[in-house]
């Protein structure tokens, strides 16, 4: 069991000991040092509130909501949501900042404080330092019973969220109406069960397949949308012979497709597809972290425009899209920003940009993925315990490699000839994470193997 405090949120398990796991004294100290943090930078006392459908949800909720009350804010409660709503509503609202109670695609004994500052955007490092420091020094100020926050509930913003990607001029719902396709949505029993099958008809799909579409929290597999985990995905799509297959996370921010034939479309290749489609319009820049594929790369730099590299973590690639001023970006993860709408990760205008982009171009979704660069991506983990100094373990693969470029913004980033791979502390889990990727599946495992087994004399 653990509890994981970083600059963008908190996140731990549920039960345990205090300071140990996410008990609700620390959801308590958490929050009060958000909500004090955020007053404090804008002077306002009004903070959004969502969730996912996680089995906790309803206890941490609680909890955050009163809290905030407690400190004299006022609280917007969007109830079960996504994470890109409450993003959305953030600035709508012209609240102080956002709290989206999920833990993404951790499995569900987990669960997460995601914070958000003003812009609806995940808060920096220096002000989730603020946040540690204020929590760390218990620095409340709880307001007298006669300042008490209000709570708003407000269900409107599946809608407004809705309403606004259909607004793009990229969307194109007559097309996609008229296409009449046959879509199997995989939602992990989570918010996104009732989102997505929303928009897809308000896209003007007909004919919507759910799986695992009941927002109970009840996960039916590992929630992360990996290959891995859709193979039932893929079997109901061969099933009901539909068109595609879609998979997004608990919290809707990352999102992946199987293709008519039941092959994996795989999560990094979501943010190239809808990079090429937006790109065919508006010429512009991209950006991704390191530990995604070269594909967008590749198709980014046949239209003349340029890609640029970000370290990993939403705040850091959405940083890094405003110096560049990139049309599109995101993670390889399946997570797709899309700045016409706003700077954050979001699995709906992905779908809607991306179900245009296959209708438009009039054939199977396996011949669209034929269409890219055909990169093998290996991914992997070394589980650790406290003891461990991972940064001896990064030097340590950074010295056997010394004669090869490397990159250290975000960990250790090596470019072979052949390849590449990233090593670096994961923000959600006590792992280092050990991404890899070749032309070929065997020479991207190789290089993995090699890796590992040079970090594993240190462990």
């Amino acid at each position: 069991m653990t509890l994981i405090k970083s600059i963008s949120g908190i996140r731990g398990t549920i039960g345990g000991k205090v300071g140990e796991n996410l008990t609700p004294l620390d959801i308590v100290k958490f929050t009060s040092a958000f909500g004090c943090w955020a007053v404090r930078q804008s002077g306002i006392r009004k903070i959004v509130v969502g969730r996912d459908a996680r089995i906790s949800g309803s206890m941490v909720n609680n909890l955050v909501v009163g809290t905030l009350q407690g400190l004299g804010i006022d609280v917007i409660d969007l109830g079960l949501s996504t994470t890109p709503t409450v993003e959305i509503a953030v600035p709508a609202e012209n609240a102080a900042g956002g709290i989206i109670l999920t833990a993404s695609h951790n499995p569900k004994q987990w669960n997460a404080l995601k914070l958000l500052n003003h812009r609806g955007e995940f808060i920096n490092h220096d002000d989730g330092k603020m946040v540690l420091d204020i929590a760390e020094n218990c620095d409340f100020d709880y307001a007298n019973v006669d300042k008490l926050g209000n709570v708003i509930y407000d269900g409107t913003y599946m809608r407004k969220h809705i309403d606004r990607i259909l607004a793009l001029p990229l969307v194109d719902a007559a097309a996609i109406g008229n296409a009449n396709l046959k879509i199997v949505v995989d939602a992990v029993n989570s918010t996104g069960g009732f989102f997505v099958p929303a928009l897809l008809k308000a896209l003007g799909v007909k004919t919507i397949y759910q799986l695992y579409c009941e927002p109970d929290g009840n996960f039916a597999h590992d929630p992360e949308p990996l290959p891995e985990n859709l193979s039932e995905l893929s079997k109901e799509v061969l099933r009901h012979q539909a068109d595609l297959g879609i998979a997004v996370d608990p919290d809707v921010d990352r999102l992946c497709f199987v293709s008519e034939d039941g092959s994996k479309f795989g999560e990094e290749y979501t943010l190239v597809a809808v990079a090429d489609y937006v790109l065919k319009y508006n010429k512009g820049n991209t950006v991704s972290n390191l530990s995604s594929t070269r594909a967008l790369k590749d198709i980014t730099e046949r239209t003349g425009a340029k890609y640029y590299a970000a370290a990993v973590g939403e705040v850091n690639v959405v940083n890094k899209m405003k110096e560049v001023d990139a049309l599109i970006g995101g993670e390889g993860n399946g997570g797709i920003i899309y700045p016409e709408l706003h700077y954050g990760r979001d699995a709906l205008v992905g779908i809607a940009l991306f179900l245009t982009h296959l209708v438009r171009f009039g054939k199977p979704v396996s011949a669209l993925r034929s269409t890219y660069p055909d990169y093998f991506m290996s991914k992997n983990k070394l589980e650790l315990d406290e003891s461990v100094d991972i940064e001896l373990i990064i030097e340590r693969v950074k010295t056997n490699f010394s004669h090869i470029p490397q990159n250290m913004i975000d960990g250790l980033k090596i470019d072979f000839d052949h390849g590449w791979v990233h090593l670096r502390r994961s923000n959600t889990e006590p792992v280092i994470r050990i991404y890899a990727e070749a032309k070929d599946k065997n020479t991207a495992d190789g290089i993995i193997k090699d890796v590992m087994k040079i970090m594993r004399t240190v462990v």
